[in-house]
């Protein structure tokens, strides 16, 4: 249902809450949403308990928050999920510089982490291959509308052969479902033929219907649906029916809606978050393109203004050395013996180890933040596009490519340690990403405002966007300094 209208005369609608859960691979966070106001009534958070049932949990936030709020814990519930693995996505299409391209884009703004890519034709070494990356689902795109359609109908015939490949060769075998978002021409031939082989098949519109330009929308709701019919239950995360009910998406698809309706807020010209956790750093972005870059056409995949990229090598726990090692390879750090990346190898190696570890001392805390430090601003600077000087006929001209978001208005630190930290600290690890990137050719925000999604409520945001517009917009409001620091 959606928001009503103001009621007349004093009367004064009743509180109505809802409670917004997200399922993290580490901890599982709640948020406690007065749907009426967008007003947080409460939070919590507990360990995930991935080794059991993932509702035991819930069970446990439910009762935390109506011994707080003094209420029954009969609130309406709606989550979303990154435990398991979160969504694993496998790409296949044409060739790798345009519709592959533009697929991997895609799928990764709808949440997912982006497992395999192939390209071509899938003879069986690619198969198996395919197959060995253990995908939850397949986006299978191919050729602009009215172009080529033979590799994207080859590919079809491909994965309906191997989802009907005996169990005895289990190599190859794939029986994933599969989003179709090439061709419109043979769209529903392709899917047919999917589902002739017992294969879950959705068609939507082409992500790359011409050259230059992407649609990536219709595919991110295919692979929300996709991923709520059948990967949820598929994943045997719970044995409660209500898990499948409640679970409305994956949570980065949701942080990422979250964070649009976070830029349609705040009322600036963009808006970048920048997630640091355990295992991987996300960075979503919505920035409005620039008119006059449109217009220059130097990109065979145009960049997608709602975007989100995934760096699975820098997280402060199971990717910890991996930042490390980035950061040298960046030169953000000098490798010699006795230099800071000498003592921060060895502590990354040790979190690494123990990823339950919780800093407690000074010292402990002071390499967490450094290594959040460097995961930041390595994160902005992969999100981010770049300008160089080429000399051509014409002279030295500046060449863009990527997003650009120089423009951006406010940049928000999410994550467990940016949210447990000082408040003035955590605004400085995010600031810290931005030093020095303009000198390197990076696009990021040159003057943001800085905020912290203390409370976590993107995810929130977003879970009640759809049904609560007017609620999610004030909850995102939150997060909107009032005369907020800049970088």
């Amino acid at each position: 249902m959606k928001d009503a209208p103001p009621g007349c005369g004093d009367a004064r609608p009743e509180p109505r809450r809802v409670l917004c859960v997200d399922f993290g691979s580490t901890f599982t966070k709640a948020a406690l949403v007065d749907v009426t106001t967008g007003h947080l009534v409460a939070t919590g958070s507990h360990r995930t308990t991935i080794g059991t049932d993932l509702m035991e949990a819930l069970d446990v936030l439910r009762t935390d928050l109506a011994e707080a709020t003094g209420e029954e814990p009969k609130w309406p519930v709606r989550a979303c999920s990154s435990a398991g693995g979160g969504l694993r996505i496998a790409v296949v299409g044409n060739e790798r510089l345009v519709t592959v391209e533009a697929g991997e884009r895609v799928a990764t703004s709808s949440g997912g982490r982006v497992v395999h890519v192939a390209a071509g034709v899938l003879n069986a070494t690619a198969l198996t291959a395919l197959a060995a990356s253990a995908p939850d689902l397949v986006l299978l795109v191919g050729g602009t509308d009215g172009g080529n359609t033979a590799v994207l109908r080859a590919n079809a015939r491909a994965l309906a052969d191997a989802a009907s490949t005996s169990a005895s060769d289990s190599t190859s075998a794939l029986t994933v479902p599969v989003v179709v978002a090439g061709n419109a021409a043979c769209g529903p031939e392709v899917a047919q033929v999917l589902a002739d082989a017992g294969v879950a098949a959705l068609v939507t519109d082409n992500v790359l219907p011409r050259i230059g330009v992407v649609c990536p929308d219709p595919a991110r709701a295919s692979i929300r649906d996709m991923f709520v019919r059948h990967v949820i239950g598929g994943k045997h995360l719970s044995r409660r029916d209500e898990f499948a009910r409640i679970v409305v998406g994956a949570t980065p698809d949701l942080v990422l809606r979250g964070v649009e309706v976070l830029a349609r807020t705040c009322g600036v010209p963009g808006v970048v978050v920048v997630d640091v956790g355990g295992a991987t750093t996300d960075v979503h972005s919505v920035v409005e393109p620039d008119p006059e870059d449109a217009g220059l056409g130097r990109e065979v995949v145009a960049t997608l203004p709602v975007s989100r990229t995934v760096e699975g090598d820098l997280g402060l726990r199971w990717n910890a050395p991996e930042i490390v090692r980035a950061a040298v390879k960046a030169r953000l750090l000098d490798e010699a013996e006795g230099t800071e990346a000498a003592t921060l190898r060895t502590e990354a190696e040790h979190r690494k180890a123990n990823p339950g570890f919780v800093a407690t001392t000074q010292a402990e805390i002071d390499v967490d933040v450094r290594l959040a430090e460097l995961a930041v601003k390595l994160a902005l600077r992969r999100h981010a596009g770049r300008s160089q000087v080429v000399t051509g006929p014409a002279g030295p001209t500046v060449d863009r490519a990527g997003k650009d978001l120089r423009e951006v208005g406010l940049l928000v630190g999410s994550g467990g340690l940016l949210r447990h930290l000082d408040p003035e600290l955590a605004r400085t690890v995010v600031a810290a990403g931005l030093a020095g990137a303009a000198g390197h050719g990076r696009l990021v925000p040159e003057h943001p405002d800085l905020a912290v999604d203390r409370d976590y409520v993107l995810a929130a945001v977003g879970l009640l966007a759809p049904d609560h517009p007017d609620a999610a917009a004030a909850l995102a409001a939150r997060l909107v300094p009032a005369a907020g620091p800049r970088a």
